[in-house]
């Protein structure tokens, strides 16, 4: 055995293929007999891509020039909407604050009223329920209706410690003994 040669190492020889020689015999008489036909159409082949090129280009910046024209529109169509939104949204915020002013104001009258007849000796309650005005009065009309007899749950000799007068579940004691389970 040889020291300097490895056992798996195989030889590097240049690979041969016979198909490869008529294949490219076959190309070269393509290109002898129709070259001039395959360049022209090369030629125009390019240059039919570069004028779709450039009307895709300019499609896109038209529809580009449009989206951002309806783009702009749809902004302005929100900010309109928005503004009136926040008109509506003032309006009710202002009627309620005079509405609580109102209110503050109805009742320092009252307490002042209060303080006034606490200072003459009268009785606050009293007077505070005589200035209700008569729009307070139509207001808190209600019909008080009379308390309708209660019927009882149950009967009065009835005791849960004692079992007895209850429905049909009393308690009875457990069995004696080991439990048969089964």
């Amino acid at each position: 055995m040889d020291v300097n040669r490895v056992p798996y190492q195989k030889e590097n020889t240049p690979l041969k293929n016979s198909d490869l020689g008529h294949v490219s015999q076959f190309v070269g008489e393509i290109l002898a007999q129709y070259g001039w036909y395959l360049l022209i159409l090369s030629v125009l082949v390019y240059l039919l891509i570069e004028h779709l090129s450039k009307r895709i280009s300019r499609w896109r910046s038209y529809t580009a020039l449009q989206d951002a024209a309806l783009v702009a529109k749809r902004q302005e169509a929100m900010e309109l909407a928005r503004r009136r939104m926040q008109e509506e949204l003032d309006a009710k915020a202002a009627m309620i604050k005079e509405k609580q002013e109102q209110q503050e104001e109805e009742k320092r009258r009252q307490k002042i009223e209060i303080w006034d007849s606490m200072q003459q000796g009268k009785s606050y309650k009293g007077s505070a329920k005589l200035s209700q005005t008569p729009e307070e009065d139509s207001s808190s009309t209600t019909v008080l209706k009379p308390k309708t007899a209660k019927k009882t749950l149950r009967r009065n000799d009835y005791s849960p410690l004692t079992g007895q007068g209850g429905g049909s579940c009393s308690w009875r004691p457990g069995r004696r003994g080991p439990s048969s389970g089964g």
